[in-house]
Order: C-alpha cells, then sequence, then structure tokens
C-alpha cells in the first residue's frame, strides 16, 4: 500500500510478470474490499436486519473503567475488551492502530500485547493506515479494523480455510485524505512536522480533535466541526459507495449511542461516552458476556431498531446505495460487487430518493471527470 498524490493509499502490484505475483494478484482481486465485498453468512440462531446486517445479540454498553471510557472514543469498549483479552492471555496480541511516535498526524499499525499499549492505541484514527501490513490471521490473535479491513481479513481466512483472529470493529463513515488531517492542523496555526501529539477524537465523548506541539501549545476543533465541516468532506469515492459502514463482517461491532433530539437528529454534546455493541456472531457474543461477567464493561440489552434514530448516516448510506453505484456506472466508473447484499429492496422501497441519489451522483462524477481529478475521489 502507498500514498497516492491525493492523501490515499493505494494498492500496488510489484513484479506482475511472474506466475506467483500473477496468482497473487488474482486473490487480491477476490478478497480486495475495493472490488468486491460479500455478505457475511447469518450463522444459526443468529438474526438478520434490513440495515445494520447480521447479529447474535445487541448491547448499550460502555467500560467500566472511567479512564478507559475516557479515553475512548465512544465508551472505550473496543478499549476495554482489548486491554482484558491481552490481560487475562485470551489472545496472544492485537493488531490495531494508533498515532505515529515520530509524526502524530499518521497512523501506523501496532501490536497490543498490554492493557497500557491499549489505552495508548485508544481513540479513532480517521487518517488512511495500512491496518492489515504485518497482521497475523490466526485463532490466538485479535484484529481491531475498519469494516472494509475486517472484511478483507475474514474474506483471506475463509479462502484459505484457516483459523481466523477474533475480529472487532466500529462503526465507519469514511477515510478522509491524509491531506485533511494535515490541513486540518494547519488551520489551528500548527505545524504537522512539529507535534507532540494529535488525536481525532476520545478524550470525552465525542472529544475534540486536538493537537499539541512540542512547546505545550495545544490546539482543538469540536468533533462537529473537525469532522461535518472539514474531515468528512474529503473521502475517498470508495468509502461513499460503501455497502458496510458496521462492520458486518467482525465477531463484534461497535459504534456511537449518540443521544438524539427531538427530531430524531444525533446531539454531539460532550458526555459519558455509550456505545452500540453487537455480537455479530457466537464468538463474539461469549467474548461481550463474559467480559461483562468479569466487570470489564457494563451492558444492557437493545435492538437494532433502536439504533435507526441515532445512526441516521448508516441508515440513510443503507437505503440509498443502490442509487449511487447506478449513478457512478452511468457516469462510466466501475464499482465494487456486492453480492448477497439485496440492494434492490431499498431501491424499489425509496425509488425516487434512488433516483434522485442516482442523478446527484451521474452529475458530480461527470462533473469529476471534466475537472480531471482522480476517478478515486
Amino acid at each position: 500500500m502507498r500514498e497516492s498524490a491525493d492523501g490515499f493509499l493505494r494498492p500496488v502490484a510489484e513484479n506482475g510478470h511472474t506466475k506467483s505475483s500473477r496468482d497473487t494478484i488474482k486473490q487480491f482481486n477476490r478478497v480486495c474490499p475495493g472490488r468486491r465485498v460479500s455478505a457475511p453468512v447469518v450463522e444459526e440462531g443468529g438474526s438478520h436486519h434490513e440495515i445494520f446486517g447480521r447479529y447474535i445479540s445487541v448491547w448499550r454498553a460502555w467500560a467500566s473503567d472511567p479512564e478507559v471510557r475516557e479515553q475512548g472514543s465512544s465508551g472505550g469498549v473496543l478499549t476495554a475488551l482489548t486491554a482484558w483479552l491481552a490481560d487475562t492471555g485470551q489472545v496472544t496480541s492485537t493488531q490495531a492502530v494508533a498515532a505515529s511516535t515520530c509524526a502524530p498526524n499518521r497512523s501506523v499499525s501496532v501490536r497490543i500485547t498490554t492493557r497500557q499499549e491499549a489505552l495508548s492505541a485508544a481513540g479513532s484514527r480517521y487518517a488512511p493506515v495500512a491496518a492489515l501490513e504485518g497482521t497475523s490471521l490466526s485463532s490466538e490473535n485479535a484484529l481491531v479494523g475498519k469494516p472494509c479491513e475486517i472484511a478483507a481479513a475474514r474474506a483471506i481466512t475463509s479462502e484459505s480455510q484457516g483459523s481466523a483472529p477474533l475480529m472487532l470493529s466500529f462503526f465507519c463513515a469514511g477515510t478522509p485524505s491524509q491531506h485533511a488531517t494535515d490541513s486540518l492542523v494547519r488551520k489551528l496555526g500548527l505545524e504537522t512536522n512539529n507535534l507532540m501529539s494529535m488525536r481525532y477524537r476520545g478524550g470525552g465523548w465525542p472529544g475534540y480533535f486536538t493537537a499539541i506541539d512540542p512547546d505545550g501549545r495545544e490546539e482543538s476543533l469540536s468533533y462537529a466541526e473537525s469532522w461535518g465541516a472539514h474531515l468528512g468532506r474529503d473521502l475517498q469515492m470508495r468509502c461513499k459507495l460503501c455497502v458496510d459502514g458496521t462492520g458486518e463482517a467482525s465477531d463484534i461491532a461497535v459504534g456511537d449511542f449518540w443521544e438524539t433530539d427531538s427530531a430524531g437528529y444525533p446531539l454531539f454534546s460532550e458526555g459519558d461516552g455509550e456505545s452500540v455493541a453487537i455480537a455479530r456472531t457466537h464468538r463474539g457474543d461469549d467474548v461481550i458476556r463474559r467480559a461483562a461477567e468479569a466487570g470489564v464493561i457494563i451492558v444492557e440489552e437493545v435492538t437494532l431498531d433502536d439504533l435507526i434514530a441515532v445512526q441516521p448516516l448508516q441508515v440513510k448510506r443503507r437505503r440509498t446505495l443502490a442509487g449511487r453505484l447506478l449513478g457512478r456506472r452511468l457516469a462510466g466508473y466501475r464499482v465494487p460487487h456486492y453480492p448477497g447484499y439485496s440492494l434492490a429492496p431499498h431501491f424499489t422501497k425509496r425509488a425516487v430518493l434512488n433516483l434522485r441519489t442516482a442523478a446527484g451522483t451521474f452529475l458530480r462524477s461527470v462533473k469529476s471527470r471534466v475537472r480531471g481529478r482522480s476517478a478515486d475521489r
């Protein structure tokens, strides 16, 4: 994976003329989520929700440790689970993402083996990162990643028919360009090459985008402004065509359980973090229940219908994805293949909305091509 001119990571094939390289590229074409994401199978005894996908159980949850809850982005559930799995020896290590120690505005793949390492990696990391780099996809390990990364890991282990790590994911609205992060740091009056720390969220709920330089100067922006007005406006096109922003291929998926106003729109006022934790598999359900019994997390059972009001972006994206895919194809671009996701019923139920979405996507795509911008944007 290499950084492109527009600040995203892109796969690069090397030595493509050898037989082994050709075989690797064929495998890449089968498992890369930029090309294909297959709907995961609902396990026996499980259920399926039209928006949020497969599940065994659904919980409102947060970390029982106040420090973990504070440092995590939305209740600290993933941090609490990662720390507990490490401390109790249930996994050898957890592959996750953290800020680079030498360039805090960038994200790197890390191995977590202790509670302290889990705490150090707490908080969202929106920048592009090769999260699976160096990952051992074996059953004695765990993996924390974006939904697309988990889908890729699941596809790889399914294809090899090998054992899989415990897979933990989170709700994702897309990956901003590295340029978007860097420009936001500069907007705050700091330099990207002179930072002591930088975080996107955490230190509260939802927390602030915060950058600190070596002299102790600290600048921050609210989540609503940092994401809504800046980072969220510079997403790669693949994210705008995403079929799974809620980690359906994972064992456990965690998202914000936002408080909402009278109109049902999420409130981003600071408070104590709360998450939804979806056990997508029996393995995930077992981990959540044992963690709750051990006092690591606090849980109360809810339904996925409760999420519709507090995760409006994920709901809208799933309901209008068919229209976006149609508009993109009409503009002459290739789109990912999503077998098993049954997008057609969403199109027919909301035909007018999807046709408007298709028209808007088509016009934006054509304008992008005319302006000479990258087809990946």
